[in-house]
């Protein structure tokens, strides 16, 4: 071959980069229509938090809320209160958004499951022992049963490869142009 001609069997390599941005929000700020009736997610945490609060009353003013049930299942509804708040707080913020690189809907599948074992037990000892605790064992599968809906929804969105909140942000990674046939 001469040397400015190039051999047909080997076209010239091109590398081209293809950059997909969409608009995402990392600021911080507050948004009340994260709150409404059509949003599910916001629905079953705060609907969550009022089931925690009124078993954890239930439980904390009932007669046997010195023994070591009653302060089990205050223990288990007063930590999801709180959890719930927190990650209802971040969502309304939006930090969630901020922080893409956690894998949020797997966390909250992690919790949501993990809090509805503990009230599977917490409720079914209350239960068990009656009495004044049977109100508490009440919200608390009341609990049980948003918590595994929550997580159902957690997992159906984490199996579809949706984020948790915003979209998400993707670069493309660089095409290579196969080399011909020989």
């Amino acid at each position: 071959m001469e040397g400015g001609m190039v051999d047909p069997g080997f076209p010239v390599q091109t590398t081209t980069t293809t950059t997909t941005t969409t608009a995402a929000t990392t600021t911080i700020y507050f948004d009340k229509a994260y709150i409404n009736p059509r949003n599910i997610p916001a629905i079953l945490k705060i609907a969550v938090m009022v089931t925690n609060l009124i078993g954890y009353l239930c439980s904390a003013f009932s007669t046997f809320n010195y023994y070591s049930h009653s302060e089990w299942f205050c223990f288990v509804s007063m930590t999801g209160f709180w959890a719930t708040g927190i990650l209802l707080i971040l969502y309304v913020l939006h930090v969630v958004e901020k922080f893409q690189r956690v894998p949020w809907l797997k966390v909250e599948l992690g919790y949501c499951t993990l809090w509805a074992l503990l009230y599977l037990i917490a409720a079914s000892v209350c239960i068990w022992r009656g009495g004044a605790d049977t109100a508490a064992g009440f919200f608390g599968y009341v609990s049980l049963v948003i918590y595994a809906v929550d997580a159902f929804f957690k997992f159906k969105a984490w199996r579809s490869g949706e984020v948790a909140q915003g979209e998400r942000q993707m670069e493309a990674q660089p095409e290579l142009a196969s080399p011909g046939a020989y």
